[in-house]
């Protein structure tokens, strides 16, 4: 048998690694149009940014050492060019000395990716400064750039994964950064307030974030920036991270079915499917980013340009090709990213998908640390889950903090894997050791919380929500300490510290029907004092969900950062901001 591999980077290699180890004497061919083969994609900005010293080792494998290892038919630097099912051919152009010639096949697989977005930018066309990043090609440009030219300034556009990897790298190297993105906030994966977190996080380390504008045109040969506002920025440098589009043009013309937004629909065996007749197509095949995905939550489909997914689905399609019976998952679009000091993970859906698709949600905040706090060098983890009213499904986590954040949305991401609800939560027995984390760890809090919720202790009401009560005549209670009330508060909360609160019960409303909403710092001391006035009798209980923490960072505006004004760094030595 004789299968054609169309793409060598995580999907396609993966494929093809695993039917060499199924299959000795399959005929295996992978054609890749770049000059390398499974490359560490999302390693790339750390490369630029210095933190990965050696370029060699972002190669998974090179194209000698992968060809040997498997006994593969590597075709680099040439590109398909047509497909032709109906006899089974493909048309390359070998790009080294541009001649076309046909391939044949038994099986095909598309795993041709996704391209960066490069929309028609006024002025783009006469500048030189402007790039994507998509392999090592790319990487190569803007790091030689980076040193050839001086660069001192940068403009980042797009605030999706790549944008704020970008952000990060060339601050490290240095670099005064601006970064511009369309919407309200960076990742859209996270909740507004938890990207607020973030939000914080790229503008103390000096970043420039200009949010809910975008990228009008270019001027001065990409030298200035015009924003939609009207806003002018001077610059070094601009790099596109505006998102990805499939790599579709092969299955296009081939007449694939695709979906709304042009990935390949197929079937749950990764079959692709003829446009014209809903056939299924039993010798063509099609992985990762250039395909639609399944959707957890609803199962509809949607994308997930993601590193776990292509690779999944390069050993599912082997498999299949093999002879063997395959299961696919539906998708979770589990993800993490590192932003300066903090990490970011997050799985499931979001307010913003819940809303889109009307499907009723309830959700929860926490603050704990990440290992036992008298222990040295512990810190918060802000977490958020959402999940059923009714039945307790997750469909949701967002965390936000350092060491062992992403530890609790793995966890979070195995039980709605494994059809565990919220209230299972509570009941994981988790690692603990003081370096390591708590006896009660952050994720059994979060089980707790929705517990409380559920059995009638007490209702959730959330940051965005609290300043229209107060407005309206509600009654917030506060119950830090003084010192915290001074510091920062939620106006027209009245302050009563938790540990006064019963000698000052007279204090509160006399009808116990009354809504109290109560806020501490992260939402515990709030839980102590919503059970003083349960056992005092008061039953319309609320809890300020994530407590001043979260309404503090929900607030959060970023202010513009003033320039540098010193020549940059070589790569990966950081930059100095006591001048900022």
């Amino acid at each position: 048998m004789k299968i054609v591999i169309i793409g060598g980077v995580a999907g396609g290699a993966t494929a093809a690694a695993r039917l060499r180890r199924l299959d000795e004497s399959a005929e295996i061919v992978i054609i890749e149009r770049d000059a390398y083969i499974s490359y560490a994609n999302c390693g790339l900005p750390y490369y630029i940014g210095g933190t990965i010293a050696d370029r060699n080792a972002l190669q998974v494998q090179t194209v000698n050492g992968m060809a040997t290892r498997y006994k593969l038919d590597i075709r680099v630097l040439n590109e398909v060019i047509s497909v032709n099912k109906s006899d089974k051919t493909i048309t390359i152009r070998n790009l080294r000395d541009n001649s076309v010639y046909t391939e044949t096949y038994d099986k095909l697989i598309l795993s041709c990716g996704a391209k960066p977005v490069t929309p028609a930018i006024p002025g783009a066309e006469e500048a030189d400064n402007v790039f994507t990043l998509r392999n090592i090609p790319d990487t190569d440009r803007i790091k030689q750039y980076l040193t050839s030219e001086n660069v001192r300034r940068a403009v980042v556009v797009g605030g999706g994964f790549i944008g704020v990897e970008m952000a990060e790298n060339l601050t490290e190297c240095g670099v005064d950064v601006t970064l511009i993105e369309k919407t309200d906030q960076v990742l859209r994966n996270f909740d507004f307030e938890m990207a607020q977190f973030l939000h914080r996080e790229l503008a103390s380390n000096g970043v420039d974030l200009i949010l809910g504008d975008g990228i009008a045109a270019l001027q001065d040969k990409g030298r200035k920036v015009v924003t939609e506002s009207g806003k002018t920025i001077d610059t070094d440098m601009v790099i596109l991270a505006i998102g990805v589009r499939p790599e579709n043009t092969l299955a296009q013309e081939a007449g694939l079915k695709l979906g709304a937004r042009g990935h390949v629909v197929t079937s749950s065996n990764f079959e692709a499917i003829d446009a014209a007749t809903g056939a299924i197509e039993q010798d063509v095949y099609a992985i990762g980013d250039m395909i639609e995905v399944i959707n957890a939550l609803d199962a509809k489909p949607y994308a997930v340009p993601l590193a776990w997914g292509a690779n999944r689905q390069g050993r599912l399609v082997a498999d299949r090709i093999a002879g063997n019976t395959i299961k696919t998952s539906k998708i979770l679009g589990t993800s993490v990213i590192k932003v300066f000091g903090m990490t970011a993970a997050s799985t499931g859906a979001g307010e913003g998908m819940l809303k889109a698709k009307g499907i009723p949600y309830l959700a929860v905040h926490a603050h704990r640390a990440n290992h036992a706090s008298y222990y040295p060098g512990a810190s918060n983890i802000a977490l958020k889950i959402l999940y059923d009213p009714e039945s307790g499904r997750i469909f949701g986590a967002q965390a936000i903090g350092k060491d062992g954040t992403e530890k609790r949305i793995d966890v979070i991401a195995t039980t709605m894997r494994l059809n565990g609800t919220v209230y299972d939560l509570s009941d994981l027995e988790l690692c603990y050791a003081p370096p390591f984390g708590s006896a009660k760890d952050p994720v059994n809090i979060l089980g707790y919380i929705a517990e409380n919720v559920r059995d009638g202790f007490y209702r959730m009401v959330h940051h965005d929500e609290i300043d229209a009560i107060v407005k309206d005549g509600g009654y917030l209670l506060d119950v830090r300490t003084p010192g915290e009330f001074a510091r920062g508060r939620i106006e027209g909360a009245h302050h009563i510290p938790v540990d006064e609160l019963r000698l000052r019960l007279n204090e509160l409303p006399r009808d116990k029907n009354q809504p109290i909403y109560v806020s501490c710092q992260v939402g515990l001391r709030a839980h102590i004092a919503l059970c003083i006035l349960r056992g005092a009798g008061y039953r319309n209980l609320f809890n300020v969900s994530g407590g001043y923490l979260t309404y503090q960072a929900y607030r959060f505006t970023p202010k513009p950062v003033p320039s540098l004004g010193s020549d940059p760094k070589p790569c990966g030595l950081g930059a100095d901001f006591s001048k900022r």
